[in-house]
């Protein structure tokens, strides 16, 4: 979804042109025009898989939601400390990195190869995610988290929408566990 930049409220779609902000978003917009190139070029049978924030326990701590998840278990068993964020302020959408993968393998089961927009279709605050986890181990997240600017990325996309409706509608997949169901299978 980086490479769709900051959507200014409005949910994005295959047809949404690119308004890379990052390294990052630049680096997946050229991989979604280099699949494109070689599908059309060659007739390869490739698709896109256009992702938004797709969670697992297998994420390593230096991802946010990883980080936030692994200081709500450490601090709920008596760890003394904070966690250190920055923006809390931002807005994402949030889904199972599992089902992700069901409807990629669902868009190479596809007659014509094209790109798909996967997401749940929900977008939440970093403070809700945070709110959540930290309510869920019984603990006020005010009191165990602190915000550096320390942290802040200067072109960071402040909210990013998506509209997942052509995976709906072409692939008969929808996003299953929403923004709750990541925390709570995270925590586990």
């Amino acid at each position: 979804i980086e490479c769709y930049g900051d959507t200014n409220g409005v949910a994005v779609n295959e047809a949404t042109a690119f308004s890379r902000r990052s390294p990052y978003g630049v680096a997946k917009a050229s991989a979604v025009w280099l699949v494109n190139n070689y599908r059309e070029a060659y007739g390869l049978h490739a698709c896109n898989g256009i992702l938004s924030n797709h969670e697992s326990a297998l994420r390593p701590t230096r991802f946010v939601t990883q980080k936030i998840i692994q200081a709500a278990k450490r601090i709920a068993d008596g760890s003394k400390g904070h966690l250190e964020l920055g923006r809390l302020d931002v807005y994402r959408d949030w889904g199972w990195a599992a089902e992700f993968v069901e409807a990629m393998w669902l868009s190479l089961q596809q007659n014509k190869p094209d790109n798909y927009l996967i997401s749940t279709g929900q977008t939440r605050s970093l403070e809700e995610f945070v709110d959540i986890a930290f309510s869920s181990v019984g603990l006020d997240w005010r009191e165990h988290v602190v915000t550096s600017e320390l942290y802040y990325r200067p072109t960071d996309i402040m909210k990013s929408y998506t509209d997942p409706t052509k995976a709906q509608k072409q692939l008969g997949w929808k996003a299953e566990t929403m923004m709750e169901g990541v925390i709570q299978r995270m925590l586990q």
